[in-house]
C-alpha cells in the first residue's frame, strides 16, 4: 500500500511525538505507556503516524532507555529546565535541523492521542500550501489542538528566543505571531484527538477503541 510519506512528489515530514507529560492525573509515570484495549498508547500513536511521516522521533526527558522497545530516537529539551510542548517542538526542529538538513517542515503530535487521523498530515500540509501560511495545527469540535501541527524549521531561532527570552509558554500564543492554517476534523464516531488524561479516560479509550475499529 502506498503511504501518504511514500506517494511521488509528498515532502519529507518527519513527526515528533511529544511524550512529556508528567501524567499527575494518573499518579505519575508515562501516559503514552498505559494500555488501551491491550496495546500501548504510544504504539497506537506510532502505527497511525509512521505511514504518514517520513521517520518518527520521541521527545522525553529522562532515561531513554524507557522507550528502546519502540526503535525510535528520543531526544530531550534543548532548553534546559522548560517544561512544555513547545520546549519538546524546539528540541525536533533543532534535531532535524542537524540530522534531517533536506527537511523543512516537521509534524507534532501528543503521544497520549491513541486516535490520530489517518490523513493528519497530508490535510495539515495541503491546508499550509492551500493559505499560504507558515504553521498548520488541527482542531475538532470547536476547539483547537495546537499541541498536533506542521512546524517550520526555519522558525527555530525565533521559538527559541521565544522561549528562553520572552518566557513563551502557551503555543498559540506563539503560532499568532504566524500566519496560521487551522483545519478540523469531524468528532463522529469519535474524536480523533481525543487523549488520555485521567484513568477515567483510560476506561472510555478502551470503548473508544471498539468504534475506532482497533
Amino acid at each position: 500500500m502506498t503511504t501518504d510519506a511514500a506517494r511521488e512528489g509528498a515532502p519529507k515530514i518527519p513527526g515528533v511525538l511529544l511524550a512529556g507529560g508528567l501524567a499527575r492525573r494518573m499518579g505519575g509515570g508515562d501516559k503514552p505507556m498505559r494500555t488501551i484495549a491491550g496495546r500501548t498508547i504510544l504504539d497506537r500513536v506510532i502505527a497511525r503516524l509512521a505511514p504518514q511521516c517520513d521517520g518518527l522521533i520521541i521527545n522525553a526527558n529522562g532515561d531513554p532507555a524507557r522507550f528502546a522497545p519502540f526503535g525510535l530516537p528520543v531526544i530531550a529539551d534543548s532548553v534546559a529546565d522548560f517544561p512544555g510542548p513547545l520546549a519538546g517542538i524546539l528540541a525536533a526542529l533543532d534535531w532535524v535541523a542537524a540530522n534531517r538538513p533536506d527537511v523543512s517542515l516537521v509534524l507534532s503530535a501528543a503521544a497520549d492521542c491513541p486516535f490520530l487521523p489517518r490523513d493528519l498530515v497530508s490535510r495539515l500540509h495541503a491546508a499550509l500550501i492551500a493559505e499560504n501560511a507558515q504553521l498548520a495545527v488541527a482542531a475538532s469540535d470547536g476547539q483547537s489542538h495546537p499541541v498536533i501541527g506542521l512546524w517550520n524549521v526555519s522558525l527555530r531561532d525565533e521559538l527559541r528566543h521565544s522561549l528562553v527570552i520572552e518566557d513563551i509558554r502557551k503555543i498559540d500564543r506563539w503560532t499568532a505571531r504566524y500566519p496560521l492554517a487551522t483545519v478540523t476534523w469531524p468528532v463522529t464516531p469519535l474524536d480523533p484527538f481525543f487523549n488520555a488524561n485521567t484513568v477515567e479516560d483510560i476506561a472510555e479509550a478502551d470503548r473508544l477503541a471498539a468504534l475506532d475499529g482497533e
